[in-house]
Parts: C-alpha cells; sequence; structure tokens
C-alpha cells in the first residue's frame, strides 16, 4: 500500500569554511549530508538537530532553510520529500548512529560517491553560500 512521501531532514554543517559530511554504514552506500526520518511528533527542526547530534556528535545551530527536495528516485528505498537546512557548529565530528565515520570538507574535496540527490543539493549549497540565492 503506497502511503506517499516520507518526510527527512538534511542538515549542511559549517564548521569554519567547510562542512560535515558522513559514511553511510547502510545501504545506500556513499557520502551523505547528515539527516533522516523526522519521527512522528516531532518538528523537522528538531530532527535536524537530532540527527545532527546522532550522526555526527555535534551541537548545531540551524542558520537557514536551503530548500525542499522531493524528486520521487532521490531515494532508492522509498520517495522521501528532505528540508534541507544550514547549520553552523564548533568541535570535530565523528561518526555515530548511521555514519560509520565523519570528515570536513570543502567544494573542491567533496568525496565520492555521494549518496542520494546530495551532489545536487551540494551544488545548490554552494551556489547558495556565492550568491544568496536559494533553489526553487
Amino acid at each position: 500500500m503506497n502511503r506517499g512521501p516520507v518526510p527527512t531532514v538534511d542538515v549542511i554543517i559549517e564548521i569554519g569554511e567547510e562542512i560535515v559530511l558522513i559514511r553511510r554504514k547502510h545501504p545506500p552506500p556513499g557520502w551523505a549530508i547528515p539527516g533522516g526520518f523526522i519521527d512522528p511528533g516531532e518538528r523537522a527542526e528538531e530532527a535536524a538537530v537530532r540527527e545532527a547530534l546522532e550522526e555526527t556528535g555535534l551541537s548545531v545551530t540551524l542558520t537557514a532553510l536551503l530548500g525542499v527536495y522531493s524528486d520521487p528516485a532521490r531515494d532508492t528505498r522509498r520517495h522521501t520529500i528532505s528540508t534541507v537546512y544550514v547549520a553552523t557548529a564548533e568541535g570535530t565530528p565523528s561518526g555515530g548512529d548511521d555514519a560509520s565515520e565523519a570528515g570536513l570538507f570543502g567544494e573542491n574535496t567533496l568525496p565520492a560517491p555521494l549518496a542520494f540527490d546530495h551532489a545536487a543539493v551540494l551544488a545548490d549549497y554552494f551556489r547558495f553560500r556565492k550568491t544568496g540565492k536559494r533553489p526553487l
């Protein structure tokens, strides 16, 4: 039975001039923006802060809403709609929960492969940082 898209969040965490990405522990493989499913009764903002802490060990401060990503093909497991936030943090990220490791990367040092539609999301993020324009 198709119950429709599932709500998720992703958090682009800025530490200085770099961002935090996690290596996924479970399929689909690859590096990803920290994030996950919104729990019943939870606000998207709360889920973003929770997921960031669970996957990176970092307490984050949300600073911007980058956009909403809803392509039915963005996650091969099921149709998800992700609300993507930008946040700041201090400290050293470490992999936890669904992340086997976490690292800091710049626009020209992104790891491969990137999971889901995160290459497109990160392209939007770096464009946003340069121009102030959010994706539609």
